[in-house]
């Protein structure tokens, strides 16, 4: 499972499904098909993608037990380059789950994608664990807070949990900081807290800014790339997290 990357932490809020949907954008600008699992049950990276509820969904996928993955595959309203295995309210019945039925799914499909992001809800539940199971990959995704800072340690033992359990090749690939301030000297002071728990060198760089133009992007169900000039900077932090990602995927 070499390409499928978690996106992942159990504190809401924090921006996971932005940097899924910024990594989404990123590939489509750069004609790369990724495919979007969409395992909270809000949704909301799915409906950003322009997926409405109703539709085929990851729920459906899961609690079938000899699904044909790509019969739950839908594209994204993007491009033909993203597609998505949509999530939707019925997850949440699958939080007691099997925890190794993603990676089966994922099994099928993996091979058609530059990679595969998975953005998991804001839990350490059996759905997070999943897509653990599923991913080569975790990316835990922080805010420069005091409370975007709470539980890192927790989300650091579930991965070496499912490590050690479920998943040898699974790595925490690193940490992406989120709405990050220009100036902030509290921001600095958590990012250094942050250092001592999963070390400076985990830490990926560039970090993603406070930009009004990502909540846009997200209101207005559209990639950020597709903004031009007003997001030309967010655009380019988008690029270089994607790159590696690629760099990771292609290890």
């Amino acid at each position: 499972m070499q390409r499928t990357v978690a996106v992942l932490n159990q504190k809401g809020g924090v921006g996971k499904t932005t940097v899924t949907l910024g990594l989404a954008s990123a590939a489509d600008a750069a004609r790369r098909r990724v495919l979007v699992v969409d395992l909270d049950p809000q949704a909301a990276s799915s409906w950003v993608l322009g997926i409405d509820p109703g539709g085929p969904s990851s729920a459906e996928a899961l609690a079938s037990k000899r699904a044909n993955t790509r019969d739950f595959v839908v594209p994204s309203a993007w491009s033909d380059h993203v597609h998505v295995l949509p999530g939707s309210a019925d997850l949440q019945r699958l939080e007691d789950g099997h925890v190794k039925r993603l990676r089966v799914l994922l099994e099928q499909i993996e091979d058609d994608y530059e990679a595969v992001l998975v953005d998991c809800p804001p839990s350490l539940g059996d759905l997070t664990r999943s897509a653990l199971v599923a991913s080569a990959h975790a990316l835990i995704v922080v805010e420069p807070s005091s409370l975007g800072l709470r539980g890192i340690g927790g989300v650091a033992d579930v991965i070496d949990e499912i490590w050690d359990s479920h998943n040898p090749d699974l790595e925490l690939s690193g940490v992406i900081l989120n709405r990050v301030p220009a100036v902030s000297r509290e921001a600095e002071r958590r990012i250094d807290e942050l250092a001592r728990i999963v070390s400076r060198r985990a830490i990926w760089s560039p970090s993603i800014p406070q930009r009004v133009i990502i909540n846009e992007a997200v209101g207005a169900r559209r990639p950020v790339h597709s903004y031009g000039s007003r997001a030309t900077d967010t655009a380019a932090v988008f690029d270089s997290l994607w790159r590696k990602v690629r760099g990771l995927v292609r290890s």
